[in-house]
C-alpha cells in the first residue's frame, strides 16, 4: 500500500487540477481524495509538488537484441524510469530486426526482468528493407502494439499501400519515417546557409514533407489512419494540419530537439547534434511549437537514439545520427513550452501522456479510479544541470548536455511500486 500526500493532481483525461491524497493499493489507484487517513502504509510527501500520470514514450531505441554496449532493456527502462516513464514503445531496428515472432518474444522476456511497461514494434517490411512485407499477423500474435521502419522510409508508393491495407486487417498502426533518400542522400545537417557555409552537405525540408504529402494521400485513398514520426518541418505540419482539417485519419509526434534547438547548433561540428531528421531552421521550431500549441502535433516523443562515446566522437561526417532523450524530455517540455507559454501544464502532461497512449491504444494513461498505479512525482520549481555523469541511460550523447532545465522527477510508480526515487 501506498499513500501519496498533498500533491498537485494533473490528470488532463479526467480534467483533475487539484491537491489532494493518493491511495494505492494492489497496484491500483483507489481513492483520490482532498484528505485520506490510512495506518501501515508507505507514504510519499508530495506537497509543493505536482502528481501526473505515468509517461509514455511511443519512439524509442532501447538497441537490444544486437547492440548493447549502447543500451539494453534494463538500462533503458531505468533511464525512463528516472525521466518520469512508466511505459515504452521501443522500435524495431534491432540486430536482428524485429521482424519475426522470436524478436518480439525476446523483448518481451527481457521487458519482465524491468520495472516498467515495454511494448516492442514490429517492423513494416523483412529486415526493414522496404521490399517484402514483414508477417503482420505473426508479429500481431507476438504483441506488436504498431509497425515502424522507423529509421529506414518506405520508398516504394506500393509496397507501402500495400502494407496499409494488410494492417488494416489487422488493427495495427504503421508508424511512418517520411524521408525522400533520393533527395537527403549523403546528407547530414540541414539544408540552408549554414550547410552552406560549413561545408557539410545538406538535407532539404522537402525530403520530408514530400513523404509527408504522399501518406498522407495514401491515408486519404484508403481511408486508413498513419502515425508521423518525427515531424521536424514548417511545410510538414502545414500539410499535416490542412489533412486533419480535411478528417484524414492522421496522427504525427514531434521529439524535444525539435523545438528546442535550431541548425545553428552544428556549426561547432560537435556530433551531438548529428540527428535525423536534421536540427531545422529557426522558422521550423516556431512551427513545431505553433503546431504543438493548435494540437496539429498530437504527441511529444523522446527518439532516444543511444550511441556509444566512441562513435559519437567520430568525425562529424562519419558518426551516427542520434540523441539520448528520456531523462531530458519532461524537464525540457517544462522549460521550453511551459515556463515560455506555449502549452499549460496540463497540455503538455497530455502530449506525452494520455495522448501517445491512445494513439497506439494502450492502457490508459490516466488517473482513474482502478486503473494500474503508474504515475509520476515532480518537483515542478527544482533546477538542475544535464550532465554525462548522471544519466542512467548507458550511452551519454545527450544534444542538452551543460543545459540548464526546470522541473525534475522526485519519484516515479508502475503498477503501483516506486521504481525510481530521487
Amino acid at each position: 500500500m501506498l499513500l501519496i500526500k498533498q500533491g498537485r493532481i494533473v490528470d488532463p483525461q479526467n480534467k483533475i487540477d487539484k491537491i489532494a491524497d493518493v491511495f494505492i493499493s494492489g497496484g491500483k489507484i483507489r481513492e483520490i481524495r482532498d484528505k485520506i487517513k490510512k495506518s501501515n502504509c508507505e507514504t510519499i510527501d508530495a506537497c509543493g509538488k505536482i502528481v501526473i500520470p505515468g509517461l509514455v514514450d511511443i519512439h524509442c531505441h532501447l538497441r537490444e537484441p544486437g547492440q548493447e554496449d549502447k543500451e539494453t532493456i534494463l538500462s533503458g527502462a531505468r533511464a525512463a524510469a528516472k525521466g518520469g516513464f512508466t511505459t515504452l514503445c521501443c522500435m524495431p531496428n534491432t540486430q536482428p530486426v524485429a521482424d519475426n515472432q522470436e524478436i518480439i518474444k525476446f523483448i518481451y522476456a527481457k521487458a519482465k526482468e524491468t520495472k516498467i511497461n515495454i511494448y516492442p514494434l514490429g517492423a513494416v517490411t523483412k529486415k526493414q528493407e522496404g521490399r517484402e512485407l514483414a508477417e503482420m499477423g505473426e508479429l500481431k500474435k507476438a504483441g506488436v502494439v504498431a509497425l515502424s521502419d522507423d529509421g529506414n522510409p518506405i520508398e516504394n508508393s506500393k509496397v507501402m499501400r500495400r502494407a496499409l491495407e494488410y494492417a488494416r486487417m489487422f488493427n495495427l498502426l504503421i508508424s511512418v519515417h517520411c524521408e525522400d533518400r533520393g533527395l537527403s542522400k549523403d546528407g547530414l545537417i540541414n539544408e540552408s546557409f549554414v550547410s552552406t557555409t560549413s561545408g557539410l552537405q545538406g538535407v532539404p525540408t522537402v525530403a520530408e514533407s514530400i513523404m509527408v504529402a504522399r501518406d498522407i494521400q495514401l491515408a486519404q485513398f484508403l481511408n486508413v489512419p498513419i502515425h508521423f514520426c518525427h515531424i521536424s518541418c514548417q511545410k510538414s505540419v502545414q500539410l499535416i494540419r490542412q489533412a486533419k482539417k480535411e478528417g484524414i485519419k492522421i496522427t504525427c509526434e514531434t521529439a524535444p530537439h525539435y523545438w528546442t534547438l535550431t541548425e545553428e547548433c552544428t556549426r561547432g561540428f560537435d556530433p551531438n547534434f548529428k540527428i535525423n531528421p536534421p536540427l531545422r531552421s529557426k522558422d521550423d521550431v516556431e512551427a513545431i511549437k505553433q503546431g504543438l500549441k493548435d494540437g496539429t502535433i498530437d504527441a511529444i516523443a523522446t527518439d532516444h537514439a543511444p550511441h556509444s562515446s566512441e562513435e559519437k566522437e567520430l568525425p562529424f561526417s562519419q558518426a551516427p545520427f542520434g540523441t539520448i532523450g528520456l531523462e531530458t524530455a519532461l524537464s525540457l517540455g517544462i522549460t521550453e513550452l511551459v515556463e515560455k507559454d506555449v502549452l499549460d501544464l496540463p497540455q503538455l502532461i497530455e502530449k506525452m501522456s494520455v495522448n501517445p497512449a491512445k494513439i497506439f491504444n494502450l492502457p490508459a494513461a490516466n488517473l482513474s479510479i482502478g486503473n494500474s498505479a503508474d504515475l509520476t512525482v515532480v518537483d515542478l520549481d527544482k533546477q538542475w544541470i544535464v550532465k554525462k555523469e548522471n544519466f542512467l541511460s548507458k550511452s551519454k550523447n545527450s544534444a542538452f548536455l551543460g543545459k540548464r532545465l526546470k522541473g525534475e522527477v522526485v519519484v516515479t510508480i508502475c503498477k503501483g511500486k516506486v521504481v525510481y526515487k530521487r
